[in-house]
């Protein structure tokens, strides 16, 4: 099994922001301040997590994004802080 870190450098990264309503990605790494990232490791963001984003709101508002079965709505500037890889799935 290839580690995260081998994923990153053989697929194509990007942030959770720009990712469409629908398409599944894989958590790389979160570069945000402490208290964000704490806030989001104890919401279950942690690299390897699958993630689907479920929606955009209108007028740069917030996004919806589902980590198993939990749906958790993100700021984008939020979102922008989450580097993810879509091709890469966790078995």
């Amino acid at each position: 099994m290839a580690s995260l870190l081998d994923l990153s450098f053989t697929m194509p990264s990007t942030t959770l922001a720009t990712l469409h309503p629908g398409e599944s990605a894989t958590i790389v790494a979160i570069h945000a301040e402490e208290a964000l990232h704490q806030r989001l490791l104890a919401l279950g963001f942690r690299s390897g997590k699958q993630i689907e984003l479920i929606r955009k709101a209108s007028f740069s508002g917030p996004l919806q994004v589902r980590i198993g079965t939990t749906d958790i709505l993100l700021r984008r500037s939020e979102a922008a802080k989450i580097t993810v890889c879509k091709g890469a799935t966790r078995t």
